[in-house]
Order: C-alpha cells, then sequence, then structure tokens
C-alpha cells in the first residue's frame, strides 16, 4: 500500500512529483535528504521494465556520489565495453570510443558507464524514504497562488507545488498548453528491445549492417542476462520480428534470440518546451525536451533538471532560476545530439561534450574556474572534495588563496569574500542552508 508523504499545513505535501523514471525519482531523493515533503504517482502499474536508456555520463554519477546511491549504481554497470562490428561471423574493425579516458583527482568518473535504466531506477526507489504511488495517473490539475490542486487516482491532493516528469507524452505539459516544438523524423525508426540471446560473448557490443536498413547491435546488459537490441526498421515490435531481424542481419545460425522481456517501436522526436515553468507547476526530463538516442544524453539531462530543481524547491527560492540555467541546456543538447545522429558515425570516438562535465551557468566569461561551473573534485587535508560538499548544503570552502561557495548542485555560486557576501546578500534564504569547510590541499 502506498503510504502518503506527511502533510504541510493546509496541503497534503510540499511537493507532488509527477512520473517515476529517473527524473522524478532523482527529484524526490533530493528532496527527502532535505526533509521536504513529497510524493511520487505513476500512471503505470509497476516500475518500467525496460532499457530505454543504458549510459550513465560522469556528471550523473557525480550526482548520485552527493545522492549517497553511488555505490550500488558502480556495482551494476560497467565502465568499458569494446565495440565490435561484423561480417557475418568476420570481425571487420574493433574499437573503444572512450579511449584514453581515465580517472583523475578533478574528474574521478571518466567516461560512459552502460547501466540498463530499470537499474538505475530501482537504485534510487530502494533510496527512498517511501514508496512510489503506482496505478495513480494524474487526469487534472488547477493552481492558484498558494498551491496545486491535483486529481490523482480517485484521490484530491493538495500540494505547493507540482511537477510534471512524466515523459515525450507528458500529461503535465499538455494540461499547461505548453508548446513542444520541434521535428519528427518519420523515415527514421528503430525497433529496441530487451532480449536473451545465445551465441554471443558478454565483452563486446556487437554490431552487422554495412547498409543503414540492415543496421543491427547487440549490447549486454551489465548485471542481468539480457541484451539489448537495437535494429532499423518498423513493423509491431515481436519475438518473431527480433528472431527474423537477427537471423537475416547476422546470417549466423548460432546466433538466437529466445525471448524477449521488453520492446519498443522508436521515432526520432527533435522537440522541447518554450517554458519550463508556469506558475507553481514545473517540467523536467523528457517532458521537456526529447532527442535523439545517440550521445546517451536523455536519462542523464532528466536527472540534471532534477538536481538543478531540487534545492531551489527545498528552499522556496531562485525558483525562475531554474528555466534561466536549463532551457539553454536542453537547446545545446538537442543541437549536440542531432549533430551525433547526422554524423554517418554514432558510435566513433566521442568527445568530451558528451561527458556533461563541461556544462556551466556561468553568466560571465574568464580564465580558469569561474561563477557557474562545476567545482572540480579533488584531495585535500579534510578529504575528498566531493565529500566535502555531500550534502544539501551550500559549502564555502575555504582555500589558502580565497573561499569558493559551492551550491547545493554542485556548481560554483562565487569565489572570493566580497562575491559571497553579495551573493547572500541577494539571496538571504540561501544562508540558512550554509556551512563553511576549511580546504587546505593536501601536501
Amino acid at each position: 500500500m502506498a503510504v502518503p508523504g506527511p502533510s504541510v499545513g493546509d496541503m497534503d505535501t510540499q511537493v507532488l512529483i509527477v512520473g517515476a523514471g529517473p527524473t522524478g525519482l532523482t527529484l524526490a531523493l533530493d528532496l527527502a535528504r532535505r526533509g521536504v515533503p513529497f510524493r511520487v504517482v505513476d500512471a503505470s502499474s509497476a516500475p518500467f521494465a525496460g532499457s530505454r536508456g543504458k549510459g550513465l555520463q560522469p556528471r550523473t554519477m557525480e550526482v548520485f556520489h552527493d545522492l549517497g546511491v553511488i555505490g550500488p549504481v558502480l556495482e551494476s554497470g560497467r565502465f568499458d565495453l569494446l565495440m565490435r562490428a561484423y561480417d557475418g561471423r568476420e570481425v571487420l574493425r574493433e574499437w573503444n570510443v572512450h579511449e584514453g579516458r581515465h580517472p583523475t583527482l578533478e574528474r574521478p568518473y571518466p567516461h560512459t558507464m552502460l547501466i540498463p535504466q530499470f537499474r538505475v531506477e530501482q537504485v534510487l526507489r530502494e533510496a527512498l524514504p517511501q514508496p512510489v504511488e503506482y496505478g495513480m495517473p494524474l487526469t487534472s490539475f488547477t493552481q492558484d497562488d498558494s498551491g496545486v490542486t491535483a486529481v490523482v487516482g480517485t484521490e484530491t491532493v493538495r500540494a505547493r507545488y507540482l511537477v510534471g516528469c512524466d515523459g515525450g507524452k507528458s500529461f503535465v505539459r499538455k494540461e499547461l498548453g505548453v508548446s513542444f516544438l520541434g521535428e519528427t523524423w518519420d523515415d527514421v525508426r528503430m525497433l529496441v528491445g530487451d532480449v536473451r540471446v545465445s551465441g554471443l560473448d558478454r565483452d563486446h557490443w556487437h554490431m552487422w549492417g554495412r547498409q543503414p536498413e540492415r543496421w543491427l547491435a547487440l549490447c549486454p546488459l551489465p548485471g542481468t542476462d539480457l541484451y539489448q537490441l537495437q535494429a532499423t526498421g518498423d513493423g509491431d515490435p515481436s519475438l518473431e520480428l527480433y528472431q527474423r531481424i537477427v537471423r537475416e542481419r547476422t546470417g549466423l545460425d548460432d546466433v538466437v534470440v529466445h525471448d524477449a522481456t521488453w520492446m519498443s517501436l522508436y521515432r526520432t522526436n527533435i522537440r522541447m518546451v518554450d517554458r519550463f515553468r508556469v506558475g507553481r507547476v514545473f517540467l523536467a526530463g523528457d517532458a521537456a525536451h526529447v532527442h535523439s538516442p545517440a550521445g546517451a544524453q536523455g536519462m542523464n539531462t532528466g536527472v540534471q533538471d532534477a538536481y538543478n530543481l531540487g534545492w531551489k524547491l527545498g528552499m522556496e527560492t531562485l525558483l525562475d532560476t531554474y528555466e534561466s540555467e536549463r532551457k539553454p541546456v536542453a537547446e545545446w543538447l538537442l543541437g549536440m545530439t542531432t549533430a551525433i545522429a547526422q554524423s554517418g558515425n554514432p558510435f566513433d570516438k566521442r568527445g568530451d561534450e558528451t561527458l556533461q562535465l563541461s556544462l556551466s551557468y556561468r553568466t560571465t566569461e574568464g580564465e580558469g574556474l569561474q561563477a557557474g561551473d562545476r567545482m572540480p573534485d579533488g584531495i585535500t587535508e579534510q578529504g575528498r572534495i566531493f565529500d566535502l560538499l555531500r550534502g544539501p548544503d551550500f559549502v564555502t570552502l575555504d582555500f589558502p588563496d580565497g573561499p569558493v561557495l559551492v551550491r547545493p548542485d554542485g556548481y560554483v555560486a562565487a569565489i572570493g569574500r566580497s562575491a559571497i557576501d553579495a551573493y547572500f546578500g541577494a539571496n538571504p534564504v540561501t544562508q540558512l542552508h550554509h556551512r563553511r569547510v576549511a580546504a587546505r590541499t593536501a601536501a
């Protein structure tokens, strides 16, 4: 039985989160550590069981480090998996898209890690202090100056804020009347699914098909006995169709699909909203932006949306900056993933831009670390910087050459005493959620 979150005055909860994918679950976990009452509802009757996304970027792993779930995430994933292209049984090419990337003090998670989306969601759910409420579709909502009244299942819920994390077909977005501008590539369709296959090793991402219309990939999903199947094509997904595609495109009798736990037909949509906020209602993740899967950005960008919004909802301040900071990121994301998809080589060596470590909320330019940049990791006499920052607060790191104020989401708010004082002066509520840490550099 679902256990509603605690009430807040005349509210049933502070934040009603609609959608229990990676975006909604990340937001819930961030609110939970702040002691902010919330409820997570989802129209589905059970957790999503597929690997729609399967790549975690380094910045997302840094978020999960801060949220205290990086251990089970790392245990469930895999960093190094070679790509292998075939003509039948003949190996044409073998390569590593992340060759040369290794952990450093400033970047402890060096590159993309493979992990099925359903396992990421499971880790986040298990870390929550209350269960997700499944089988609870949102059917209507209205808002006023003090809150949102929503009908969820058969229940009317009053919340101070509502966040739509309900995917590309978002009910919340449609009810708000927010535009979802962009295009659909009707001529680009892909069959995807999670399948059990015999006849392949699990140390390579296997690919066939020199012609785009006969392309096939089978990627082992870490921690499971499944492979994710991706194949250009059309039609109603079925086990028989997937078996025929694998047989015809590999030309091998001993590579056999035995069953499938999830199947879907994917069409490339490249769209984003014109607004991330309407009053007390916010949009995040796929509800706000969808794009080509090239570059493994979707699940990660949704996590980043939630991480940016969580502390602002918790403090009920700087909420307008959610849109001003995340909308440019979404615009960049759509352009970058589209360029990769159109390159003709979406599985070639990736540039650093896909890792999401260089994303910044800068408002001014300059050399070196600036306000708006991601705070890099490092080692001090007091411990690892990421560990010193862990938690729901602003943190001032008092370095010998001057202090750096870091936001709860790991981005620099201000550098230098006068800039920090000015930041708190302009945002006095944030000082109530602040701690200072000496950060002398380790010898």
